[in-house]
């Protein structure tokens, strides 16, 4: 992981909501995870406190606090609606409600299969034309054959990359696919199964870490079927977009899902969780076969 350029420890915390949320300053504080870009904190029962750890999530945590009300209105699914607080914190911060459930990355993939549906159904209401100045992530949503040099660099390392020239099959299958050719789309932009929630009977509960929301092409998005769910769950999952999203679409995907798994593989030896999650996802890829979808 990336070193922190603010350390960001339960007493800064406790002395941000003290000072600008003094209503819930009794309020007991919890670290509950720590990523890349940004640490939550629980907050009471019902909220949480989102920080950023470094200079480069902060564009992030403005993405979120602008874009996500209209993402909240739309989707089926809890999505934690960012506040606006101010503060002494060098950085933008924000109070949101707090989105119960189990992260789907420490749930076996059996325990995701009844999340299937309900991840189609809030993918089909975020993925709707982009109103005019939202951002374009130079890294999500963009034509693959951008990020063609990085992939290449990644599985010249055949020890981690042992099956590098199948997975290399694969993605020339993906970069020959019709690019994407309708209007650019509101994106996630970092769907895995750390960033979605499930409920105690396993449907989806929540989607959450919405910092590279953006525009562009609707296949990143959809990669987290290889990402999350094995064959069978995945063709499930595919069948409930029905003709919303055609065959092109899918085989950029599973590049997307290459992408982001290899970028899970070569860069998390010290996070065990994005590594299984990246593992998975290069097991998926390869269980499929040279294959057309749909």
């Amino acid at each position: 992981m990336p070193p922190a350029t603010v350390e960001v420890s339960n007493a800064v915390v406790q002395r941000l909501v003290r000072d600008q949320r003094p209503d819930l300053a009794d309020c007991p504080i919890e670290r509950v995870a720590n990523g890349w870009d940004n640490a939550t904190f629980r907050l009471g029962d019902r909220l949480a406190v989102r920080l950023p750890r470094r200079a480069e999530a902060v564009p992030l945590i403005l993405q979120e606090q602008r874009y996500l009300p209209d993402i909240a209105r739309r989707s089926p699914v809890a999505v934690p609606v960012p506040g606006r607080p101010t503060s002494d914190f060098p950085w933008p911060w924000s109070i949101v409600r707090w989105v119960p459930g189990a992260a789907a990355a420490d749930v076996g993939p059996a325990g995701r299969a009844s999340a299937a549906k309900g991840l189609a159904d809030f993918l089909l209401s975020l993925h709707v034309p982009a109103e005019s100045g939202i951002p374009v992530n130079p890294f999500r949503g963009v034509p693959l054959t951008d990020r063609d040099g990085v992939l290449v660099e990644r599985l010249k390392d055949h020890e981690r990359y042992p099956q590098s020239a199948a997975l290399r099959a694969v993605w020339a299958q993906a970069c020959a696919a019709k690019v994407w050719g309708g209007p650019a789309m509101m994106l996630h932009g970092d769907l895995h199964p750390g960033n979605i929630l499930l409920a105690d009977d396993g449907s989806l509960a929540g989607v959450i870490d919405f910092g590279d929301v953006g525009a562009g092409d609707p296949a990143v998005d959809l990669a987290v079927g290889w990402l999350m769910f094995d064959a069978g769950t995945r063709r499930r999952f595919m069948r409930a977009f029905g003709s919303a999203v055609d065959g092109d679409t899918w085989m950029r995907a599973r590049g997307w899902a290459l992408i982001l798994s290899t970028a899970m593989l070569s860069n998390s030896d010290d996070n065990p969780r994005m590594f299984a999650v990246g593992k998975f996802g290069i097991r998926q890829i390869l269980g499929d076969g040279p294959i057309l979808y749909l």
